[in-house]
C-alpha cells in the first residue's frame, strides 16, 4: 500500500495504534517506518507511557499533553519526566521542517523560538508534497489519541479543494 501510495503521489500521515497493549515501542516503529518505507517520519506526538502505563500523549508542536481518563482527554503541563524527551522531538521536528522554508531555517539555526502555527503551516507544506510523513500515537480501541489524529488530518492533510479535479482513463 506504501509503494502505491508512492507511486500516485498520496500525502500520508501514520498513527502508531496499540500503545496500551505489550511490547508497544514508539521509537522503534519510527525507525522501522525510516528504514523499511523511506518515509522520513517524523514524531509530532509522543506517548507518556507505554503498555499499561500509558498515560497521554505529548503535542510536540504545541508542547502541551493531553491526559486520557474516562470522559476523555484532558489538557495538561508536560511531566518534569518528560520534559527532556518533548524538547528535543521539538527541536528534531523543527529541524526536519526547516529544510522547507528559509523563515523556519533561519529561527531554527537562531536558535529562536518558532511559533506553532508556522510549524504546522510549513510541514502541512512538506507533507502535502511527500517529504516528510508526521507520526502521531495512541490506543484506537479505547479512543485515546484519536480526536488528536482527526485533528491531524484537517491540518496536514489535503482538502478536496487541494486536490482539485480528477480525471479518470
Amino acid at each position: 500500500v506504501w509503494n502505491q501510495a508512492d507511486r500516485y503521489k498520496v500525502p500520508r500521515i501514520a498513527f502508531i495504534n496499540k500503545m496500551d497493549r505489550t511490547g508497544a515501542d514508539f521509537q522503534d516503529v519510527v525507525s522501522q517506518m525510516n528504514q523499511n518505507l523511506d518515509a522520513n517520519a517524523v514524531p509530532f506526538q509522543i506517548p507518556i507511557g507505554v503498555e499499561d502505563d500509558f498515560k497521554g500523549i505529548i503535542d510536540v508542536v504545541e508542547q502541551k499533553a493531553w491526559f486520557f481518563n474516562e470522559q476523555g482527554a484532558v489538557e495538561g503541563a508536560i511531566p518534569a519526566d518528560h520534559m527532556a524527551a518533548a524538547i528535543e522531538a521539538r527541536s528534531h521536528l523543527a529541524e526536519k521542517v526547516a529544510e522547507f522554508d528559509d523563515e523556519v531555517m533561519e529561527l531554527f539555526l537562531e536558535d529562536r523560538e518558532i511559533p506553532a502555527e508556522k510549524l504546522k503551516k510549513v510541514a502541512r507544506k512538506a507533507t502535502l508534497n511527500m517529504m516528510i510523513t508526521p507520526v502521531f500515537c495512541g490506543a484506537a480501541y479505547k479512543n485515546k489519541g484519536v480526536q488528536a489524529l482527526l485533528d491531524a488530518v484537517v491540518d496536514y492533510l489535503p482538502s478536496p479543494v487541494d486536490v482539485g479535479s480528477v480525471v479518470g482513463h
